[in-house]
């Protein structure tokens, strides 16, 4: 995994050498976890600490490994996009905002590169962004959230096929309240079926 990584960094600073944008690279148990978790992109406290889900994100995981009974070491943490996809507000504020399709493209050959190498028990992706990337465009979340589906994941010459579990992601829940009961009843789903 430590040569994986280290093509990635090489590769992905050489795309951005203008901005210097900080690569976010998974991390935790890579020898066949019981869950990777997937993500959209780094925030703000990831790029600065170079580390995937920490800050916000890292509250809603705690939240999710303590439902789980899961420790961070325990699973594999990782994003679509490596970097931390930003905008310019006319105040001049630095924001977050949506990975683009050139991103998404750059980015998920990647991403199912690392799934193939890290060969996870169970695919858990957080949101329509990490769920188009594995299933394709047309994979909603409000249709496929909550439910176990097997996925072909194909990189290369490699294939492989895994259980994937589509959760909303925590995010979605400050701004829609409605879907807290969901995602918590969706999560006690996921505990029985690891």
């Amino acid at each position: 995994m430590q040569s994986f990584n280290q093509k990635m960094c090489r590769f992905f600073q050489t795309l951005w050498p203008a901005e210097e944008k900080p690569i976010v690279l998974g991390e935790g148990n890579t020898d066949h976890p019981p869950v990777m978790l997937i993500g959209e992109a780094p925030g703000e406290q990831e790029s600065l600490q170079g580390r995937p889900f920490v800050g916000k994100a890292g509250k809603n995981l705690d939240g999710f490994l303590q439902v789980l009974e899961l420790r961070r070491e325990d699973i594999y943490i990782s994003n679509v996009v490596k970097i931390r996809p930003t905008k310019v507000s006319e105040k001049g504020r630095v924001s977050n905002r949506p990975p683009n399709k050139e991103e998404l493209a750059l980015f998920t050959p990647y991403l199912l590169e690392e799934i193939l190498l890290v060969q996870p028990k169970m695919v858990v992706t957080l949101g329509n962004v990490a769920l188009k990337a594995i299933c394709g465009p047309r994979a909603v979340i409000g249709d496929m959230h909550g439910k176990t589906i097997r996925v072909p994941v194909t990189h290369e010459k490699q294939t492989g096929e895994y259980p994937l579990f589509p959760l909303y992601h925590p995010a979605s829940i400050i701004y829609n309240r409605s879907l807290q009961a969901v995602y918590d009843e969706d999560l006690a789903v996921l505990k029985t079926l690891l």
